[in-house]
């Protein structure tokens, strides 16, 4: 993956200036939004959201990389697809986390059954938990798995190595961004 590769919510958004079904009135079909929520305190859920928005990033599908801190329900209803990016804190879910899903759930309730979406947690030791919870969420929305949850394990077992900045190994990377390739391939294909 590019060193360069953009981070930001306007060079990732992708979605141009268009409204989505100003594009379907002109007879050109309207791509397909996956949309990617991450938080991250010491960089390692970041570098795996970035990475699976990489995969995505073919062009046969509109990629949107969002902070959980600034996406909100109608993100969620805009999109076709969603891939959840955390880190698990305390065995549990991160606050940002948790609080994003917290700030959309009933606005999003029952309007966007049956979307496809995968789990990337990246995690000290174990990650379970946090997968159990965001699937007990992402059940009760009714979405669709379409892809097992990618736990990316860092050993950090202290309080300076959980801290620390994290830098996630190429081959885990390679995993995200196969996640994120294989969602836009869905989407684009209609299989999601």
């Amino acid at each position: 993956m590019p060193a360069d590769f953009p981070s930001s919510r306007a060079a990732i958004a992708g979605c141009g200036d268009a409204a989505p079904d100003a594009r379907v009135r002109t007879g050109v079909p309207r791509l397909k939004t996956l949309l990617i929520v991450f938080h991250s305190r010491t960089g390692g859920a970041r570098q795996m959201a970035e990475a699976a928005a990489h995969g995505a990033s073919t062009g046969d599908v509109n990629v949107r990389l969002l902070r959980a801190a600034d996406a909100g329900a109608d993100d969620l209803l805009q999109a076709d697809g969603y891939i959840f990016v955390m880190p698990e804190n305390l065995a549990a879910i991160a606050g940002v986390m948790k609080d994003f899903f917290d700030r959309t759930y009933y606005a999003a309730l029952e309007r966007i059954n049956g979307r496809a979406y995968a789990l990337l947690v990246c995690a000290g030791s174990d990650g379970t938990n946090a997968v159990r919870q965001t699937e007990r969420i992402c059940t009760g929305w009714r979405l669709r798995r379409a892809a097992e949850s990618l736990i990316v394990c860092t050993h950090a077992q202290t309080p300076e190595k959980i801290l620390a900045a994290k830098s996630i190994g190429e081959e885990d990377l390679q995993r995200c961004a196969d996640t994120g390739a294989a969602l836009a391939a869905g989407l684009a294909l209609g299989v999601f």
